[in-house]
């Protein structure tokens, strides 16, 4: 029987996205599954952040391929989330009566789940989005949240106007009121954008999820539809400016950057960080071993590594070999991959468990006239095997094992 002792609030992580825009990368597992910094997945930042805000109940809507990333959350344990009060739960779309249908889209997801809410009665919902990197205190953006007297607020971050049609973009007065709320408009009105991250007073957002699931219209989506239902319904809705780090990291180029962000002292997103830990799922391994001929400069090296080649400014993940001679620079080595004997793999992700032959080049985008161009990234999907001696070119994707070299990209 779900759990029935009332609840502040509590928190809904949609985590059912395919991801289409990481390409291989999330041919057999959710976007939020994706490893992200050596030894995590995306979406322990979110997870982890519910738990330094102390929530305690938190929903995670599945749907595309769930399998790794529901084995990956298993229990909770590892962000104090395994509650006899609470804890987390795996939502995956079901059969009702004598039908089931996959979410249509975020709202409907949160729709087909209103059981899971109403059985904490919450005064409020903190919905989420699970492929987000970012640290926040959530309870900070409750307390604005009733300050306000708000029905809802959603938490917004300044960006470059050229970006902000990428968002969805918010207008406020000088109250942070919201009067207007557009998606990824073509010619943007404000540099607001919408974090993904909302805070609804559930008696509220109840009434307009029931009508929106009414509406046949409606593309079920917070973004399109219920926001500005609310808006337009004359609701108050506020924004929460958030000035720390955020990337939402849904394309290739930005997992790097966000990947690469991590070893800039500069940047806001240190993972040494005591009183707001990220926590994660990993197997317990050995200590890595550095061969007496490696050369590590700015990097990760995660536990259960054997390194002999060199590393410069990279990300190498639990269990990776990477062999004599062998070169990893600016690069993204996922967990369990074998980058073998003279291997050279440059601005390049390189997938769980593959294996880069030896003397093969992977990448390769550094551009001599141009250094601030950002580089094209290769991408080698997860368990293949690039043959020795084979050449992939600067900002392909691989999703199969190759022996043959490709075709240059026209940078």
């Amino acid at each position: 029987m779900l759990e029935t002792r009332k609840k502040t609030m509590i928190a809904m992580i949609l985590a059912g996205g395919q991801g289409s825009r990481l390409g291989v990368l999330t041919q057999k597992i959710a976007k939020p599954a994706v490893p992200f910094g050596g030894k995590y997945r995306i979406i322990d930042f979110t997870l982890s952040n519910c738990t330094n805000s102390e929530i305690d109940t938190v929903g995670v809507l599945t749907q595309y391929m769930p399998l790794e990333l529901n084995a990956y959350i298993g229990n909770g344990q590892p962000w104090d989330l395994d509650r006899q009060n609470g804890g987390v739960s795996i939502l995956q779309p079901y059969v009702k009566g004598k039908r089931g249908e996959w979410y249509t889209g975020t709202a409907n997801a949160i729709y087909q789940n209103m059981h899971f809410i109403e059985a904490s009665h919450p005064d409020y919902v903190l919905i989420l989005s699970g492929d987000h990197v970012y640290k926040m205190n959530y309870d900070l953006m409750l307390s604005h949240h009733k300050a306000k007297g708000a029905d809802c607020t959603i938490s917004v971050i300044q960006v470059p106007y050229e970006e902000a049609s990428r968002f969805g973009v918010m207008s406020c007065d000088e109250n942070e009121k919201i009067y207007e709320f557009e998606e990824k408009p073509e010619h943007p009105k404000s540099n607001l954008a919408s974090m993904g991250v909302y805070i609804f007073t559930w008696d509220k957002l109840r009434d307009y999820l029931i009508k929106d699931e009414g509406n046949p219209e409606s593309e079920n989506d917070f973004g399109k539809n219920i926001i500005p239902a609310m808006i337009k319904g004359g609701e108050n809705l506020y924004a929460y400016k958030f000035s720390g780090y955020w990337k939402d990291v849904g394309t290739i180029e930005s997992l790097w950057e966000a990947n690469m962000d991590l070893l800039d002292p500069d940047m806001s997103i240190s993972l040494y960080d005591p009183p707001w830990k990220i926590y994660s799922k990993n197997p317990v391994k050995p200590p890595q071993y550095i061969g007496k001929e490696a050369d590590i400069k700015t990097s990760f090296i995660t536990e259960g590594c054997v390194i002999e080649g060199q590393v410069i400014k990279s990300i190498i993940s639990q269990s990776v070999k990477v062999g004599k001679g062998a070169i990893i620079y600016n690069s993204i080595i996922m967990p369990g991959a074998d980058i073998q004997d003279g291997a050279v793999v440059e601005y390049a992700i390189i997938g769980e468990e593959s294996i880069i032959g030896k003397n093969a080049k992977i990448g390769d985008c550094r551009d001599i006239e141009n250094p601030e161009k950002t580089p094209l990234i290769t991408v080698i999907g997860q368990e293949i095997k690039i043959g020795q001696g084979v050449r992939i070119s600067a900002g392909f994707m691989v999703d199969k094992d190759t022996d043959k070299d490709t075709e240059k990209v026209e940078v």
